[in-house]
């Protein structure tokens, strides 16, 4: 099975050339290839006619045929449906019927007699853009600095609308890192600002496919300080103070979005991966962006919206991992880490399989090559049919993704579908197998001449044919050698190309092409010519009328070549005109006019190449005012306006901007009407009843309006009864027992007559009742009293005046007042999930009994007191917050082992209603905080007692003590650290055996069940032996030690005087021979970084414990435990005294010493060592 598996390989790689593409002539027999196809997801326009694109080639012509949803589309059968001549492509006439009864999966099959092809499935929707739900939005109330987020929510579209936001004005509201826009469109604020108020908060969702734009109702903010909202609340609540805690504060900061300390995302690769991190905080938090695993990539990624998105482009494996975002000010910071995780179709490796052309006998192989994540399926089809289904052939092998040709016969072509697909999405690719017999062929023209300009890139062609595949062999001029060589690229087409042309690469060239059934030759010829360059540009003219500008431009060019200098005005042509002067390197324009203006271009054009300058002339000028206003063609409600453009001096006129003055209601105003382009001067004016109008026109061009012209004589309209009714009907409560109608009233130009009212009618809507009908005049709402509590009501409103009354008024919707809520939530429970946070539950309360909108729920709770008997009784009520219809809550930020009560509340737009029974639930142990203080006392010489005081925030009960102490040497070095356990009613402790003139440093932590706390740290310095610091200072200055230094001196003098001696007779020494046998490691040359220290600092405190040393280069290398006592020893193997003291040395691990070596004392060198280390040498 190897062998053969071994034999398969090895003939895919031999036969690998064979599969580079030929592209058939259209004169020989080929299989069906598709040319052009819709794609895969395809959006149509539902008010133009479906077009589904199949085009395909081969020989014969190939038939088509269709089919919709895995069935066969039969097109005569449907009358809208045709197919164009001589092409597969599908046009669907929507006149008749809706385009959305066309969507469906399309499959194109083109077939002849030598295959088949298919196309990939298209999926045909139709785009759409649904209208914003209609709402009714409250003025929001915020208080200066306190976060917020105005909700978009548009509707869904297809395909997805394009979201931002903007004012009344259609300007774009300003962002900045305070204020952004989030992915999913709603508008962040990390704190509010006074100037954040105004009414006119517009979100707008543009649907690109069908260039709709919808708008949601504007949202009303308004942002007071403390002051502002109390003097506002207290005329609602008898001048109560309802708001009397300080200002918000600043703070640390949070974040808005994503929620929690982590999150997940998954990207497809190739596609755009798009993170945001917004975050509440007072000042405005900065946000930064990492990768924990990695570095960003720099070219494919980007900032948007003040650095809270991270965007990276083209997404690739490589960009899986953590990504933090974190958000700081001057208070704090806060992190969030988002896993990223990248999956991938299938793409293809190199490339998609590709035609294969082979002769009788010939071998081939079609390779299938793809990847994607998870590793996608391959199956192979042949003509349309799964190859395991097909007709056998002995040439034919699959193996996996290749399909292995061998010994091809005439009657084996055929089209070849290969189909990679996961779990993301999938690759088609058709690919055709010709069996032909045909000598070369060259289909380039002869003696074809190529021109290029030098020093760009040339390319002969060498366009071939043949079967068994022609070898192509290029030769110049006299044919002495094969061009294969630097500068020469020969291409697998045939080409050739010189990478960068120059005036030696000209003459002639020849293509030989040959194959076993004969020789083709062509000749071509190359020319490379100089490059046209444009010297002098013309520069930008600014003149006034009357004067002379002259533009320059002068050329350099090949002079083989003819070139034409030519002059444009506008991109057009120049005017006729003697006043325009073109010389051979200028052109000189005098008395300039205002028709002068424009921008002027010289092009130097040859047959190879070309060059242009461009540069504006600017003649400054409003255009003169319209004359001559008819009115034509007069009808009730419109007449037809004419009038004549006045001198638009060389600045087109862009519109015309008609207006009207109404002498009947508003004499002396001047409204704008309505814009007509400005190649137009007439304008078919739609008119209102019950007005006098005069009309006027202005002209606009880049420079401004021009005057207006005279006014028009007056038209009157004569009286009528109302054409619309009025808008924004809304139905609400402001007591429980009445119901307030309201509406847009129209304005004078909409009453269309004397006399305006409004007919306001209403009736319950759940009751089977006639309409209550009241009419109104100088008003815009009604209240209707006695109404039952929160029942719906239908209404409408009729615009009414003395000609008539409107057309019939929609029906609009409402609801009487909102009452208190009368029922509490039941079944009122709390599930504890840890220390600090627990799930409270209950039943929502039936909707009757809420009487209102339902707002959400409200839980209350508080702590009763802690369960160790140490803390404090302490009652302070927390509330939180749960919109919409809920049925449970976290309640986070709890204290451990505590008792807490809590109660549930729901709340419509009136209020809240009654509590429900108060329940208690007790939260577990957690890790308690650090001991409260931590002192020295009796400090001795090789002692000393440590107190402390119990943790504050015990969190549980207290299972003891750890202490941890190591000494700290004059250069700040930390030595090696000592662990004590001690009992939890312990708060005094006393070392021994300390080393006396020692400064040490102490960590205590408190333990519970749940583990330890943070440590409290302290430093302390045992007391100096004065007798022994003396001997210490003396001992240099006794003549024993005077003496024994002289005789070690003199001892190593003779053994140096013996080793040169030995040296110089040539042999080897005794001693030397030892030495090279059994190095000692103590007098092996030292590395830089055995002796190198990293120094002692106070900012330990809230640092690990650390015994490694610090290199020179600033990094610090660790196990895996920071608390190994081996990190500071010498070697693998730390020592330990009879007492128990460790005695490794402070210095880093060496690799270079032996285990045997590192046992040796850490002390400082004494005499004796000394003595002893020269004894060993010897």
């Amino acid at each position: 099975m190897m062998e053969r598996r071994m034999d398969t390989a090895l003939l895919v790689l031999l036969m690998g050339h064979l599969a580079a593409a030929l592209e058939v002539p259209l004169d020989l027999p080929q299989p069906p290839t598709i040319t052009h196809q819709s794609p895969k997801d395809y959006i149509i326009d539902p008010r133009e006619n479906i077009i589904i694109h199949c085009e395909a080639k081969g020989k014969p012509h190939p038939s088509f045929s269709w089919t919709r949803n895995g069935t066969h589309f039969d097109i005569d059968e449907d009358a809208n449906v045709v197919m164009r001549p001589h092409s597969g492509t599908l046009v669907v006439d929507i006149s008749r019927e809706k385009a959305d009864h066309y969507e469906g999966v399309y499959q194109c099959t083109a077939r002849n007699k030598h295959g088949t092809a298919v196309s990939h499935n298209i999926v045909v929707r139709q785009s759409r853009s649904p209208l914003w739900s209609k709402e009714r939005i409250k003025p929001i109330v915020v208080q200066e600095g306190v976060s917020l987020v105005l909700p978009c929510r548009p509707p869904a579209g297809l395909p997805p609308p394009i979201i931002f936001w903007m004012d009344n004005n259609f300007q774009r509201l300003p962002q900045s890192s305070r204020v952004s826009q989030s992915l999913n469109g709603d508008l962040y604020f990390s704190n509010v600002l006074r100037e954040d108020s105004r009414n006119d908060y517009i979100c707008y969702a543009r649907f690109p496919h069908t260039q709709t734009i919808q708008q949601k109702q504007p949202i009303t903010v308004k942002v007071l300080n403390l002051e502002a909202i109390n003097d506002t609340m207290a005329a609602f609540y008898n001048d109560t103070d309802l708001f009397s805690e300080d200002p918000v504060d600043d703070r640390k900061p949070t974040f808005l979005i994503p929620s929690g300390s982590s999150s997940s995302k998954t990207v497809l690769r190739g596609q755009v991966l798009e993170m945001e991190c917004i975050a509440d905080g007072l000042p405005t938090p900065e946000i930064s962006w990492t990768k924990v695993s990695g570095d960003l990539p720099a070219q494919r990624m980007s900032y948007l919206y003040y650095q809270k998105n991270l965007r990276i482009v083209n997404v690739s494996e490589s960009d899986a991992g953590d990504y933090r975002c974190s958000a700081s000010n001057r208070l704090g910071s806060v992190h969030h880490t988002i896993h990223v995780s990248v999956k991938a179709a299938p793409y293809w490796i190199s490339s998609p399989p590709r035609n294969l052309v082979l002769a009788p006998g010939e071998n081939g192989v079609l390779t299938c090559r793809a990847s994607g994540t998870p590793k996608p399926s391959i199956a192979w089809a042949m003509n349309g049919i799964p190859i395991e289904n097909s007709p056998k052939d002995l040439s034919r092998k699959v193996e996996d993704d290749t399909i292995i040709f061998t010994d091809i016969q005439i009657g084996s072509s055929a089209v070849y579908q290969c189909n990679v697909s996961n779990g993301h999405g999938y690759l088609l690719a058709n690919a055709f197998v010709n069996v032909l017999s045909e000598p070369p062929r060259v289909l380039t023209p002869a003696n074809k001449v190529y021109q290029v300009i030098k020093n760009h890139r040339a390319r002969i062609d060498c366009t071939f044919f043949g079967s068994p595949i022609p070898k192509i062999t290029w030769f110049k001029d006299s044919r002495s050698s094969t061009l294969d060589g630097d500068p020469y690229i020969q291409h697998d087409n045939g080409t050739l190309e010189i990478h960068t042309a120059q005036a030696r690469n000209s003459g002639k060239y020849t293509c030989a092409a040959r194959n076993m059934l004969g020789i083709y030759e062509n000749h071509v010829y190359l020319e490379v010519k100089e490059p046209t360059r444009i010297l002098k540009q013309p520069e930008y003219k600014v003149v006034q009328r009357g004067r002379s500008v002259v533009f320059e431009c002068k050329v350099k060019h090949d002079p083989s070549l003819v070139p034409t200098m030519t002059w444009l005005k506008d991109d057009g042509e120049l005017p006729d005109d003697e006043r325009l002067i073109v010389d051979a390197d200028s052109l000189t324009i005098t008395d300039v006019t205002e028709s002068d203006a424009g921008v002027y271009t010289c092009i130097m054009n040859t047959t190879l190449d070309h060059d242009s300058a461009s540069a504006e002339l600017t003649v400054v000028e409003r255009p003169d005012p319209p004359t001559d206003l008819e009115l034509t063609d007069q009808k009730k409600r419109s007449v037809q306006l004419t009038w004549t453009p006045g001198d638009e001096h060389n600045s087109p006129i862009q519109k015309f901007l008609i207006q009207y003055e109404d002498s009947l209601h508003h004499r002396g105003h001047w409204h704008n009407l309505t814009e007509v382009p400005g190649t137009r001067t007439t304008a078919h004016l739609r008119l209102s009843p019950y007005i006098h109008y005069t009309f006027r026109v202005l002209a606009l061009n880049a420079m401004g309006f021009s005057r207006p012209s005279f006014p028009s004589r007056m038209f009157k309209t004569e009286p009528a009864a109302p054409d619309e009714n009025p808008k924004d009907v809304e139905g609400f409560g402001t007591e429980h027992d009445n119901l307030v109608i309201s509406w847009k009233p129209l304005t004078g130009l909409q009453s269309n007559g004397p006399g305006l009212r409004y007919r306001v009618m209403w009736r319950q809507k759940a009751v089977d009742s006639d309409w209550t009908t009241v009419t109104v005049s100088n008003n815009s709402r009604f209240v209707v009293s006695g109404t039952p509590t929160f029942v719906p009501y239908e209404l409408k409103v009729q615009a009414v005046n003395d000609h008539g009354v409107g057309p019939e008024p929609a029906i609009a919707r409402g609801y009487s007042g909102e009452d208190l809520p009368v029922a509490a939530p039941e079944n009122v429970q709390a599930v504890v999930l840890n220390s600090t946070l627990a799930e409270v539950h209950w039943d929502p309360v039936p909707h009757k009994l809420i009487r209102g909108h339902l707002k959400g729920y409200k839980v209350y709770y508080w702590k009763e007191r802690s369960l160790h008997k140490h803390n404090p009784y302490h009652m302070e009520k927390l509330i939180l917050t749960f919109s919409g219809n809920h049925s449970h809550g976290m309640v986070p930020g709890l204290h451990p082992f505590s008792l807490y009560s809590f109660n549930v509340r729901v709340y419509n737009g009136k209020g809240e209603g009654p509590v429900s029974p108060t329940q208690q639930f007790e939260t577990p142990e957690g890790v308690p905080g650090a001991p409260t203080s931590l002192i020295v006392t009796n400090s001795n010489l090789d002692t000393l007692t440590l107190e402390w005081s119990p943790p504050h925030d015990r969190n549980g009960r207290i299972t003891g003590y750890t202490l941890k102490y190591q000494p700290v040497n004059n250069s700040n070095e930390l030595g090696p650290v000592e662990e004590l356990a001690l009992l939890a009613n312990e708060t005094s402790v006393t070392l021994p055996n300390l080393k006396y003139s020692t400064r040490y440093k102490f960590y205590l932590n408190a333990k519970t069940v749940r583990g330890a706390g943070p440590a409290i740290s302290q430093e302390a310095i045992t007391i100096m032996d004065e007798a022994v610091a003396s001997r210490q200072v003396d001992i240099a200055t006794q003549g024993w030690f005077i003496g024994l230094m002289c005789a070690i001196a003199l001892l190593i003098l003779i053994l140096l005087i013996i080793c040169f001696i030995q040296r110089n007779k040539g042999g080897k020494y005794p001693v030397k021979e030892k030495e090279d046998a059994h190095t000692d490691p103590e007098f092996q040359p030292m590395k830089e970084d055995d002796c190198t220290f990293g120094e002692y600092s106070d900012n330990e405190d809230h640092k690990p414990l650390k015994g490694s040393r610090t290199p020179s280069n600033g990094t610090v290398k660790r196990d895996d435990s920071d608390d190994s006592l081996v990190d500071y020893g010498e070697g693998g193997d730390g020592q330990f005294n009879e007492d128990g003291s460790f005695i490794g040395q402070y210095s880093g691990k060496s690799g270079s010493r032996d285990t045997a070596e590192g046992h040796e004392s850490s002390e400082a060198p004494s005499p004796i060592n000394a003595m002893n280390s020269l004894n060993s040498f010897v």
